[in-house]
């Protein structure tokens, strides 16, 4: 008899831009924002997955993710992470939850800009 696999969840650390969109609650001169995410998964596609689903019911237009990979991978790379970033993904993990740890706004051309005029 073949034993069941324990899925094991990670937290990935993504880096999402998004574009605007009514109803998005980015202040009204910006032409986007990014996002500093901690997202839990099996893997970095199902983390990225579920993040891009919460952030459009959450009436936001993401454009583009990219993935820094897991606290390990991060640290095996250099990374410095604080015990805050620590704490957060943390929480994730334990949560199972997307969590949005940082909202950087951007004004004029500094990021992606949707097709509309704002």
């Amino acid at each position: 008899m073949a034993e069941k696999q324990k899925s094991r969840q990670q937290v990935y650390t993504l880096l999402v831009q998004i574009g605007r969109k009514a109803g998005d609650g980015l202040p009204k001169d910006a032409t986007g924002a990014a996002l500093v995410i901690y997202a839990s998964g099996i893997d970095e596609a199902e983390a990225v997955r579920e993040t891009v689903a919460i952030l459009k019911q959450a009436d936001t237009a993401p454009l583009d993710v990219t993935g820094y990979g897991t606290l390990e991978e991060r640290e095996e790379l250099g990374h410095e992470i604080d015990a805050e970033e620590r704490g957060l993904m943390a929480r994730a993990l334990e949560e199972n939850a997307v969590i949005v740890a940082q909202m950087e706004p951007f004004f004029d051309d500094q990021g992606y800009r949707s097709d509309e005029e704002h």
